[in-house]
């Protein structure tokens, strides 16, 4: 690995934490759509990070998490149970940026609060 790559997994990395702090300020302030999403990029980063460490870096949410899911979940580096929990992040982000007549709830919100410290 490259000093040039640690210095962007260092920035990954620091942007998750940023995700999430404003993930936790999104959800005290009952934005929930805006906390899961937050949220699922807060995951998004730290996997991206992790991708780069083994010199892997794509360009779509769904190459990164295939991935992801290829090289760490699959080898059981990770439990296989972040495979769901990804996926599950994903698609309540997808509700929340994208579907107009939908909404997520605290409840929805929390438990991915919840989840993503797992990740």
């Amino acid at each position: 690995m490259k000093a040039a790559d640690i210095d962007v997994i260092k920035a990954m990395l620091s942007k998750a934490h940023e995700k999430l702090k404003t993930a936790h300020i999104d959800f005290d302030n009952k934005r929930y759509d805006d906390s899961v999403s937050r949220t699922y990029y807060a995951v998004y980063h730290a996997i991206s990070a992790v991708l780069l460490s083994k010199d892997l870096h794509f360009s779509s949410h769904g190459q990164t998490i295939g991935a992801f899911n290829r090289e760490f979940v699959k080898t059981k580096k990770f439990p296989a149970v972040f495979t769901k929990m990804i996926e599950k992040l994903f698609n309540e982000r997808q509700t929340g940026d994208y579907d107009f007549e939908s909404y997520i709830d605290e409840d929805i919100a929390q438990e991915d609060l919840i989840m993503q410290k797992i990740y």
